[in-house]
């Protein structure tokens, strides 16, 4: 749910199973910010919280807590090994986007790989990169172009989204340039109509 929310701001989001892909994937692509679980299978996010930190490649990663514990000693954990800040569940998923916003302000880290708005980014008809000619994978007639919304943290790392609909089963799919993948939209079509159907 957060991924799809974090998304649909722009932001690119990367997923892991657990704590040690996690680890991994905080060291090898170095994030501006991090989300974590306190409870992880494999490495839990307050000893997580304490590696990143205690690694000099990673220290300056921000790093959001988010905890089903409704304790303050999960918080007071979490901040004792690093954590910038800590939300306690039920979280929505606004609620983690102004963390991150609030966290990355305050990171001396913010300059480099910055979530803020640097860039131009929103919906048009007209993107960087021409929209492909592809087949819907229901019922494999030709999907009709909508709208791209470009996006992306930066101008050097831009994303490209491509939006379609299906005229035979009344689908909306969504194509991710980076990845080249196609998948249902979760963007709804309301949101779209302004373009045109």
């Amino acid at each position: 749910m957060y991924g799809v929310y974090l998304r649909q701001l722009t932001f690119e989001v990367e997923e892991a199973e657990d704590g040690r892909e996690a680890l991994a994937k905080a060291i090898s692509r170095r994030p501006a910010v991090l989300v974590t679980e306190t409870r992880l299978p494999g490495i839990g996010g307050v000893e997580l919280c304490q590696l990143l930190r205690a690694d000099a490649m990673t220290r300056s990663i921000a790093i959001v807590v988010v905890t089903a514990d409704a304790v303050s000693t999960s918080a007071e954990l979490a901040q004792a090994a690093g954590a910038d800040g800590v939300l306690f569940k039920p979280c929505l998923p606004d609620q983690l986007a102004g963390e991150i916003g609030r966290v990355m302000a305050a990171s001396p880290a913010a300059g480099r790989g910055s979530l803020r708005r640097a860039h131009v980014r929103g919906d048009t008809r007209q993107p960087p990169s021409p929209p492909p000619d592809l087949y819907c994978p229901v019922c494999e007639e030709p999907l009709r172009y909508v709208v791209s919304h470009v996006g992306g943290v930066s101008e050097r790392n831009s994303e490209q989204w491509d939006y379609f609909d299906c005229a035979g089963c009344r689908g909306t799919f969504e194509y991710r340039h980076r990845t080249r993948k196609l998948r249902t939209s979760p963007v709804s079509m309301p949101s779209l109509s302004r373009f045109g159907t």
